[in-house]
């Protein structure tokens, strides 16, 4: 079976722009061996590069309930039928090769970040890979009962970390970082310090971390 390498992000609303999904493209372009597709799932196509194939973000099939955490339209990929996915890894400041999150582990596997927390780990939505159409009841057992799952998991990555058939894997823990725990300066500093990235980022090792979340005052990639 050939291996399809596709990166897919979600982007919806007004708080990120077509300037995010252009600087995942240039950052997924020089940190990993071609081919590859890059898939948007989005409302608003305006100012996305040419190179990225966009689609239209499918609704989420429930309505928002007042008081409800969490981004929950990120479960719409879990659905049986996405338009323009094959398979699907999510990433935000990508830093090092992303060869191995293709290879890694078994193709039907489900492999997420590890976020660790007191006396428990859960997964970390931001980067993880599935097999499409796998795991629908996450999607549709969201829009049967949105206010109880989401007061009973309270964000997606738990949702998604209970939920999945036969559990699910983690990402070494060296390849995956939390940026906003682990790169970014004090509070009373990140105005006016700006965050680095790891100097053994580039060019990439086995041991480095190839993507880091949530983070501010990055470089641009282009």
């Amino acid at each position: 079976m050939t291996t399809v390498k596709q990166v897919v992000c979600v982007k919806w609303g007004s708080g990120y722009g077509a300037d995010y999904v252009n600087r995942l493209y240039g950052m997924v372009q020089r940190q990993i061996t071609p081919p590859f597709p890059l898939v948007c799932l989005t409302d608003d196509r305006r100012g996305i590069r040419p190179e990225v194939e966009c689609f239209d973000l499918l609704d989420l099939g429930c309505a928002h309930q007042l008081g409800m955490r969490g981004k929950w339209r990120k479960q719409i990929p879990w659905g049986r039928e996405v338009p323009g996915l094959n398979g699907v890894a999510l990433f935000i400041v990508i830093v090092g090769s992303l060869d191995d999150y293709v290879s890694f582990g078994k193709p039907d596997d489900v492999i997420l970040a590890r976020k660790s927390l007191p006396f428990r780990s859960r997964g970390q939505a931001s980067v993880y890979r599935y097999p499409v159409g796998a795991n629908p009841h996450i999607l549709y057992d969201f829009r049967a009962n949105p206010l109880g799952i989401a007061d009973q998991r309270q964000f997606e990555q738990p949702d998604v970390t209970n939920a999945v058939k036969g559990g699910v894997k983690f990402w070494p823990e060296a390849w995956t970082r939390q940026f906003r725990l682990r790169r970014m300066p004090l509070l009373l500093l990140r105005d006016f310090v700006s965050t680095r990235l790891p100097a053994r980022a580039s060019p990439p090792s086995p041991t480095s971390s190839r993507c880091e979340w949530r983070t501010t005052r990055v470089p641009p990639a282009v």
